[in-house]
């Protein structure tokens, strides 16, 4: 599969929501032994946060079109094991829910060919006004989309 797309798992009512993408591994995302550099794993992070957002109808445009906009301002990666040029990888991303006004996200990224963990990440964004505003409250959209998927 080629970037972007998707075999996902999602799941709500109570059940954590979750989505599953694939990413082959670039060449340009490689380091001079081929392995993947470390500051990569974050696109791939990245390409999770926007297949769940696709999936999940939280999609950075939809917090934009409301006013908002949500910057990450924590990120912790764990490295496990290594992949190469070639590679596909499986990033898995599930929203942990939260009352705070704020996104968190746990990752799990593993390599397809043999489901080994490669990399275990968490992130945390949180709401501003576009004037530069750190939202403090759940905007209303937020409220709303976290009624639509039963979610605290």
């Amino acid at each position: 599969m080629k970037r972007g797309d998707s075999n996902m798992k999602l799941t709500c009512g109570g059940d954590p929501l979750v989505s599953r993408i694939e990413v082959k591994v670039r060449f340009s995302e490689v380091d001079s032994i081929r392995v993947v550099w470390h500051g990569s794993y974050v696109k791939y992070l990245e390409d999770g946060r926007e297949d769940f957002g696709e999936r999940f109808g939280i999609e950075y445009m939809t917090i934009f079109n409301n006013g908002y906009t949500a910057p990450v301002v924590d990120m912790h990666l764990q490295y496990k094991q290594s992949v190469t040029v070639g590679d596909t990888v499986i990033v898995e991303t599930k929203y942990v829910p939260t009352l705070s006004a704020k996104l968190i996200f746990e990752y799990n990224i593993f390599r397809k060919e043999d489901n080994a963990l490669v990399l275990t990440a968490t992130t945390t964004q949180v709401f501003m006004t576009k004037s530069g505003e750190l939202q403090l409250s759940n905007p209303p959209f937020f409220e709303e989309w976290k009624k639509r998927w039963n979610i605290g």
